[in-house]
């Protein structure tokens, strides 16, 4: 087995913010080796297409991956096996295959996994998170079928334009009393369930799932009321757990993802900032200056790319050992939450963390809520956030008052 001296940097997780994270080592000159061990078989690729256009039409992977780089040519990807414990004493990862991982640096990338029903299985049960996720909805989604979409949040919502679109029958089913409320507040929230409706879309707020029906398959779904919808798929879009338990033994903060200082650094339960282990996407909890000094989670689709980023660099200076490191730690980082989404013909584009906003802080800037339409999200006199439903070019001015 190799020395720490003469391990890699292993990058726990093959998706993109682990991908991202390679790059910019590799961008800020560090030539030394990259190991990423990854769950999935399939290379990096884009997510968040999978529930907006990419599902209407023929899934494949090459729709939405990535584009190979020269400078990450020579990484070493290990494909389709889990990490299954940490050491960070000393600088190992094992897997889930026996292998035990040196590591010089650990980059940990390992994201999300859609969160499931405590109900047996049964084909016709569909979560939609991967590639793989997406590929067998794709197939089921005809003109004839029965959909129900369990949450109102932006998957599924998507997944519900999206099936509708292709003619099939859809039920939302939720316990929100609205869809896409927590992140946008009940003004936006009330307009997205009025379009969907006049889209031909059911809601059945307030409920959730119970029990299903079926043998072979799935035949219906019982909700909490009592009452029964016949259906050939269930779409369960109800959020996600974070990969972090392959990290319980070590001293690192697993409280809601994992956290980390603003150089991405992994931060320990006493508050000890890690120069050698690292923390990128999703499941990175970590203050963004732009708002305030709390530690967050933030599940936007730009989150992994700036994150890894960030990581990559502040750890290429603490490997090059060359007295840069602490001003790569003090460098503001800052990044910009950003998303979209798709749903019939709206395009919903958003800057900032509107869900940041006080309850009465939520208010129309611009345009008509029931056409196209700018929103604001306030904390105080503060702007924190901005949704726009159309009138994208009109958003950047507002995109520049949340940065200050």
């Amino acid at each position: 087995m190799s020395t720490p001296a003469e391990a890699p940097v292993v990058i726990v997780g093959g998706a993109m913010g682990g991908l991202r994270a390679a790059e910019a080592l590799r961008r800020a000159g560090y030539t030394g080796g990259v190991k990423v061990v990854g769950q999935e078989l399939h290379a990096p690729y884009n997510r968040p297409p999978l529930s907006k256009d990419v599902l209407s039409t023929v899934v494949t992977h090459e729709a939405v991956a990535f584009p190979e780089r020269a400078a990450t040519a020579d990484v070493d990807w290990v494909r389709g096996v889990s990490a299954t414990d940490a050491d960070l004493e000393a600088r190992t990862v094992t897997t889930d295959d026996g292998e035990v991982h040196p590591w010089k640096a650990l980059v940990i990338a390992t994201g999300l996994r859609a969160r499931r029903l405590a109900l047996p299985e049964l084909p016709g049960r569909q979560a939609i998170r991967t590639l793989d996720d997406a590929i067998a909805l794709r197939a089921q989604l005809t003109d004839v079928a029965r959909i129900v979409v369990l949450g109102s949040g932006f998957l599924g919502c998507e997944v519900a334009a999206t099936a509708r679109k292709l003619g099939c029958d859809v039920t939302i089913v939720s316990p929100s009393d609205l869809p896409i409320v927590r992140p946008l507040g009940r003004l936006v929230a009330g307009e997205i369930q009025r379009r969907h409706e006049a889209k031909g879309v059911r809601f059945r707020l307030g409920r959730t799932v119970e029990h299903l029906d079926g043998e072979d398959r799935l035949t219906a779904v019982a909700l909490d009321d009592g009452e029964r919808i016949e259906a050939d798929v269930l779409v369960e879009a109800i959020g996600s757990d974070c990969n972090s338990e392959w990290l319980a033994g070590t001293p690192l903060d697993l409280t809601d993802g994992i956290r980390a200082d603003a150089a991405m650094r992994a931060v320990s339960t006493d508050g000890m900032a890690h120069d050698d282990v690292y923390v990128v996407g999703d499941i990175a909890r970590f203050p963004n200056l732009m708002f305030d000094d709390v530690p967050r989670r933030v599940e936007h689709w730009n989150i992994p790319t700036d994150t890894g980023k960030r990581a990559g660099a502040v750890l290429a200076s603490w490997l090059a050992n060359d007295g840069s490191f602490a001003d790569a730690v003090a460098q503001p980082f800052t990044p910009m939450p950003s998303f979209w989404s798709n749903q019939f013909e709206l395009a919903l584009q958003a800057y900032g963390l509107p869900s940041l906003a006080d309850e009465d802080g939520i208010r129309l800037l611009d345009g008509e809520l029931s056409g196209d339409a700018i929103v604001g999200y306030y904390r105080g006199d503060r702007l924190v956030g901005v949704v726009g439903l159309g009138m994208k070019a009109a958003l950047l001015p507002y995109r520049a008052t949340i940065a200050g």
